[in-house]
């Protein structure tokens, strides 16, 4: 039996040295952060310390860091919280965002549209699943006031061309009068992360979201980064925690391990990267070598650790579940539509014919990957892809 796991983008593991980080925060030092007593003020402590790490991460001031539950709450918080100060302005305004991005993005601007909130537009990606520009450029209205890109695609791996949206939005700005409404850019970049510069001034973003458990940090805990002076409502009331803006009593432990997890993509992220890089290499050029089977996105483009690939007549379910069975875990796209039968809405957005998407996998590699795990994998994959197609009608 393998033990090979496959799917770091749906979670990844907690990395030991950050797991001793927070340990002692489950343990010993208990206290409530919103306590005057030293006990509470110990944790206290190991929350601003930690807040300090990620702003480092980010390049901005802790102050403009948000300790949330994760990414989902983070990036609802975000738009709901910008159309609701508007419309507490009773202003009639516009949100971009893409056709790929995740469900806990998508389906927000999708409930904004029915209930009719706002006018919302969905650009649309090129075969490769990157955000096609010019048809952003032409959607931009005068009462557009956020724009909602993820920064790399959580089942192709796409690197999205974050700078050139940004520039794009500086010279909308630059456009408008000091009475104009304003445009704020807000970036998912929870895949992101652990690969690319999540410098927000200089992506110019003014939110940037993160999520601990897909940093090597345990599940239950992100970050946002708001930049100061942005108008936003808050989405739940009740406690004073974050500068009012998301109340509820510190996911100390939590904290504290997201900032020992940032802490080790700076120190670590260019040796990860290096490795992955050479393990999806391996990856590709062995999985080229089965008949019938298509990449999805462009390799060039792509984050260092995701492999999307489809096989002809071999249904992606029915491989997860027979690759289980071996002990190797991949996923068949998002881990949070994996319950759907549906074609993936990222790979029919980006052109690809259900005969082909129903067979697509995503194969996502981690730091705790090793090159030794291809060969058992690709056997397994093959036996798997073999039997399925002599199943097929």
């Amino acid at each position: 039996m393998n033990n090979i796991y496959y799917d770091n983008s749906a979670t990844t593991k907690i990395d030991p040295r950050v797991l001793d980080k927070m340990m002692p925060y489950l343990t010993d030092v208990f206290g409530n952060p919103g306590s005057i007593h030293s006990v509470g003020q110990a944790a206290l402590s190991a929350v601003d310390e930690a807040r300090v790490k990620v702003a480092e991460f980010f390049n901005c001031a802790p102050a403009e860091v948000i300790f949330t539950s994760g990414a989902t709450e983070s990036n609802n918080f975000v738009i709901q919280g910008v159309v609701d100060f508007f419309l507490s302005q009773n202003k009639k305004i516009h949100i971009i965002t893409s056709a790929i991005e995740h469900p806990s993005v998508l389906e927000v601007f999708k409930e904004l549209q029915k209930t009719k909130k706002a006018e919302v537009d969905f650009i649309g990606v090129d075969q490769f699943g990157v955000v096609k520009i010019e048809q952003l450029k032409k959607k931009i209205k005068a009462n557009t006031v956020l724009v909602s890109f993820m920064y790399a695609n959580n089942e192709v791996g796409s690197i999205q061309p974050i700078t050139a949206v940004r520039d794009m939005i500086f010279a909308e700005r630059a456009r408008r009068d000091t009475k104009a409404l304003p445009l704020y850019f807000h970036v998912d970049a929870v895949q992101a992360a652990n690969y690319l510069p999540c410098d927000v001034n200089g992506l110019g973003v003014d939110f940037m979201t993160v999520s601990g458990h897909k940093i090597y940090a345990p599940k239950g805990v992100g970050a946002l980064y708001l930049r100061k002076g942005v108008k936003v409502k808050p989405q739940s009331f009740g406690g004073h925690y974050e500068y009012g803006l998301r109340p509820g009593t510190l996911n100390v432990a939590g904290i504290v391990a997201l900032g020992a997890a940032v802490e080790l993509i700076r120190q670590d992220g260019k040796k990860d990267i290096q490795k992955l890089k050479a393990i999806k290499e391996k990856l590709i050029n062995d999985v080229e070598k089965i008949e019938d089977i298509r990449f999805n996105g462009k390799t060039e483009a792509q984050l260092p650790n995701i492999v999307n690939v489809s096989f002809l007549k071999a249904e992606g379910e029915s491989l997860l579940m027979m690759l289980d069975l071996e002990g190797i875990a991949i996923s068949t796209g998002s881990a949070c539509s994996s319950g759907s039968l549906e074609p993936s809405p990222v790979l029919s957005a980006m052109g690809i014919k259900p005969e082909w998407s129903h067979g697509s996998v995503r194969i996502s590699l981690g730091r705790f990957n090793t090159v030794h795990e291809v060969a058992p994998f690709i056997g397994a994959l093959r036996a798997a892809v073999d039997k399925l197609r002599k199943m097929a009608p």
